[in-house]
């Protein structure tokens, strides 16, 4: 399937989460979407990301969110969690930062702010 298709299903997707968010009294504001290469190297030397060149959000798949609640920014796992189900729900592409190993469990690597389509 061509990227552009791909795009557009994450976007709406994506809609999908920020209304399910929204419903749920979570506040959430877009952290970062698109990621030059330079900033991706960046972010892989400084360990804080697992993906040294290429990736999700360089191709417009991915996009990390801030999570508020009672009018504070979380980064906890438990607050995100809700947020990752319901996105990992909405299609078998989807993938959830927080559940790298898509075992349910708070272990490895962990992005929680992190959603992403992986084709």
């Amino acid at each position: 399937m061509r990227l552009s298709i791909e795009q557009r299903k994450f976007t709406h997707h994506i809609g999908q989460l920020i209304m399910f968010a929204f419903a749920r009294d979570y506040e959430i504001t877009f952290g970062e979407g698109f990621r030059s290469p330079e900033e991706q190297i960046r972010l892989y030397n400084e360990g804080k990301s697992q993906i040294r060149v290429g990736g999700n959000h360089g191709r417009r798949l991915a996009v990390d969110f801030n999570l508020f609640k009672n009018d504070r920014i979380t980064w906890e796992w438990e607050d995100y969690k809700p947020l990752g189900d319901y996105w990992e729900s909405l299609d078998e592409n989807n993938r959830w930062g927080g559940d790298w190993n898509g075992n349910d469990k708070k272990d490895g690597f962990i992005d929680a702010p992190h959603f992403e389509r992986n084709i």
